[in-house]
């Protein structure tokens, strides 16, 4: 609810800046110039946030700036105040009243953002791993929330939830009186379920003061190297959060685009990164929570705007009501291993097959050349040693992968592993790790012709696996035993490859399609 006319500060700031645009959000107006922009708190007042008076707005401003040098120091300038001057014209820091402030940041190229990357289909892979390692290294850098300093995780979700019923309840004749009490009470049970694996992980210190608005248009792209900006400012406990409700924003975002494959690369690789393994059964109700989130500013949206104009937020609304109620159906965890000689395409099943396997954002995709390069401890694209390849320890990587891949199924959510799987004790190993945890299992052998596999390898790069035609030829000679999984003719295109495998799926499983599956571009 607007509280306060700020029309002669908005008639001001446009006559600050030369060949001005204004782009308007639900709590903020921003003006644009050629290489300056300046940005106003709205006067409003919502259930989650109080911009109402001057103090407030000056105060969140300095926040804002604060809290943003942390990850975009380059665009965040300074806070201007806005004051009136002995005659009444209003003027920028002056020395009279404050009327109100902005904060002053510097034009970027709105080309780089992440959502226009987006939408005309240049978010390419690198991209997308890229704006992962960014949330993880700044997650790394957050400090822990002390355990005992605040609410648990549990009582914050709770807060959350609380604020987002609230906020549903001026829209429930756009969405109904039946959508929104199912998804109210859907995401109640989902968090009674798993309290005590929120509030361990505060104690364990995933909860930090993150970004807490962290969708594709709050990434920038500057100089090829993503830049995160526009935290939310205006609400400590709103941002201090569990890391993985962090990120689930911008998974969330990439789903709702129809981007459900890159939903998932996000998920998997931010996850390599910050080892955040634990959290995973969380995530279907953090991804149903942001997107509730977005429904309900879309809600207040339509709300405010004129009849012709009211189309689209609805239309928003709606479909992010629709995504949180996706996400929060219960899928059971299945796992899946993915074999086969060096060049099958054994990362591309994985993460063609991943992002329609369970529950959202789909499954926890694990490699052994992913696994081996933690171990050494160097970036996945750095090329091993030899003796990085020795038996023991590819024992060593095969013992870890099993252990990671039972750990996450067995707390409820699927895995999609790949390796070589050319041993049958290693074949054996993976399904008892299934059994183990007490899931469905499924083996899939991929099958090309020797000469197939070293063309692959030879024209490949920045991947994650050292093997060159050399390792092939030398595969090709080791007996594999007789293999029982379901075989694969991974000669055929990428996609055909893919397609087979989530026929194979669905024979096995049933249909234990992800969220990705109705959502998917």
């Amino acid at each position: 609810m607007q509280i306060e006319d700020q029309t002669e500060t908005a008639a001001f700031l446009a006559g600050c800046l030369p060949g001005i645009r204004v782009i308007e959000t639900h709590i903020s107006v921003l003006f644009l110039g050629a290489d300056t922009v300046f940005k106003l708190k709205k006067a409003v007042r919502l259930p989650y946030v109080d911009l109402s008076t001057v103090d407030r707005r000056l105060a969140c401003c300095r926040r804002e700036l604060e809290l943003n040098r942390r990850t975009a120091p380059a665009l965040y300038r300074s806070v201007r105040r806005i004051t009136r001057d002995a005659v009444g014209r209003l003027v920028l820091d002056g020395e009279g009243e404050t009327v109100d402030a902005v904060v002053e940041m510097a034009r970027f190229d709105d080309a780089g953002l992440a959502d226009r990357l987006a939408e005309e289909g240049w978010l390419s892979p690198p991209l997308v791993e890229a704006m992962a390692a960014a949330v993880a290294a700044f997650h790394a850098e957050a400090a822990p929330v002390a355990d005992g300093g605040g609410p648990g995780g549990a009582a914050r979700i709770a807060a959350v939830l609380d604020i987002n019923r609230r906020a549903l309840e001026p829209a429930r004749g756009l969405f109904g009186e039946g959508p929104v009490e199912g998804l109210v009470a859907a995401s109640a049970r989902l968090l009674d379920r798993h309290a005590d694996l929120a509030d361990l992980r505060q104690r364990q210190g995933w909860v930090r003061r993150c970004h807490g608005d962290l969708h594709l248009r709050n990434i920038v792209f500057i100089d090829g190297a993503p830049v995160l900006f526009d935290c939310l400012e205006f609400d400590e406990d709103m941002a201090t959060t569990d890391v993985l409700y962090d990120v689930a924003f911008l998974v969330m975002d990439l789903i709702h685009r129809g981007l459900s494959g890159e939903a998932n690369v996000v998920f998997n690789r931010y996850l390599d990164l910050a080892r955040a393994d634990d959290g995973v059964p969380l995530m279907p109700l953090f991804l149903a929570m942001r997107a509730t989130v977005r429904g309900h500013i879309a809600a207040t949206v339509a709300a405010e705007a004129r009849a012709g104009d009211a189309v689209r937020p609805r239309a928003d609304a709606a479909a992010y009501l629709d995504l949180a109620a996706a996400f929060l159906v219960e899928r059971p965890a299945v796992l899946v291993a993915i074999g086969g000689l060096s060049g099958s395409g054994k990362s591309t099943v994985a993460r063609g097959l991943a992002p329609h396997v369970g529950a959202a954002p789909g499954a926890r995709e694990l490699s052994s050349d992913r696994t081996r390069k933690r171990l050494f401890g160097v970036p996945a694209v750095t090329k091993l040693p030899p003796e990085a390849y020795r038996p023991g320890v590819s024992r060593t990587v095969y013992s870890r992968l099993f252990k990671e891949a039972a750990t996450v199924a067995r707390a409820g959510h699927s895995v999609v592993v790949n390796a070589v799987f050319d041993r049958a004790e290693d074949r054996d190993a993976v399904e008892a790790a299934a059994h183990a945890a007490g899931v469905p299992f499924l083996g899939l052998w991929l099958d090309a012709p020797e000469a197939v596999l070293i063309d692959r390898v030879e024209h490949r790069s920045g991947d994650p696996s050292d093997a060159d035609a050399t390792v092939v030829r030398a595969q090709a000679t080791h007996s594999t035993g007789e293999i029982k999984w379901t075989r694969i003719d991974a000669s055929m295109d990428a996609a055909s490859v893919v397609a087979a495998a989530r026929q194979a799926c669905a024979a096995r499983f049933g249909d234990p399609s992800a969220v990705a599956a109705r959502f998917r571009a």
